[in-house]
């Protein structure tokens, strides 16, 4: 695409934040958006540094009220939209016995309905300009992983709406893709054990999600997980792709991974991986 007007959601750290200053340096004018202002300063630091300009602005992907004033802002500011890159999201772990329904909900609400949300006060828009909807899922809305219930839940409905909703859009004019990274390298490891929906010390799945954090934190170390830099640069990449494909994984390591499940048919290779994640080593 040539110079276009971009709403990320989600910028105040990680893919979202690399991806608004990728796509700022390509030339594009973004909009970038978070829950909370008051975060924005690492933002603002990485876009001096860098000498692009970004529109800042306010949006709660659970809040109609916050959407509806973030795309009247669009609309008086820019007079279009070309590009939405869904990003916002939370991470969660946990295993359904350990936690309320509650909290399941509270997941699929950020990850899932903050999404169909977005997106849905986007098509207006991105259908007057021929525009594309961008969507940070994950492998984890591909192949189903423990401790990772509600998590991957809710990344596997997103996949599901965005291939549905792809030949739809497509035959409107509007192109559909949906990105699903790996490992990255963020905050993730560093407050998953801490976290309220982590097993108790005294649950009998502690020694379960112990051999998880193991795993996963090899998995997300930066010798091995792809950087929010890495993941923004095949996000930039899409943007000038006339033919973008409906998903993508921005590195061989998640190209494998998905791999696994779609020639899956009984689900046993599936399985068999991520019980190993959870083996508990002999004593």
């Amino acid at each position: 695409m040539t110079a276009s007007v971009l709403l990320i959601t989600g910028t105040s750290t990680g893919i979202g934040r690399s991806s608004a200053i990728a796509a700022a340096r390509a030339g594009h004018t973004v909009v970038a958006t978070m829950r909370d202002l008051a975060k924005r300063g690492p933002l603002d630091a990485a876009a001096a540094e860098a000498g692009v300009t970004l529109d800042v602005h306010a949006l709660d992907v659970t809040d109609p009220a916050s959407i509806d004033a973030c795309f009247a802002h669009i609309r008086s500011e820019h007079g279009r939209l070309d590009v939405l890159l869904n990003n916002a999201g939370s991470g969660h772990v946990g295993t359904i016995e350990d936690e309320s329904v509650q909290e399941v909900r509270d997941v699929m609400e950020v990850n899932f309905f903050g999404v169909v949300a977005v997106t849905k006060a986007a098509m207006p828009m991105l259908r007057e300009t021929g525009g594309r909807v961008l969507t940070v899922s994950s492998v984890g809305g591909v192949v189903g992983q423990p401790f990772n219930e509600a998590y991957c839940a809710a990344k596997f409905a997103v996949e599901g709406f965005m291939e549905s909703l792809t030949p739809v859009a497509g035959a409107l004019g509007v192109r559909v893709t949906v990105i699903e990274p790996g490992a990255v390298t963020t905050e993730f490891v560093a407050n998953v054990g801490a976290g309220s929906s982590a097993p108790a010390a005294d649950s009998p799945y502690r020694p379960l999600f112990d051999a998880y954090l193991a795993r996963t934190a090899a998995a997300f170390d930066p010798a091995n997980a792809q950087t929010p830099d890495g993941v923004a640069d095949v996000i930039v990449a899409l943007l000038a792709d006339e033919h973008p494909a409906a998903r993508v994984q921005p590195s061989e390591a998640a190209k494998r991974f998905a791999g696994v499940k779609l020639a899956d048919l009984d689900g046993s290779a599936v399985q068999t991986l991520t019980a190993g994640w959870i083996a508990q080593q002999p004593a």
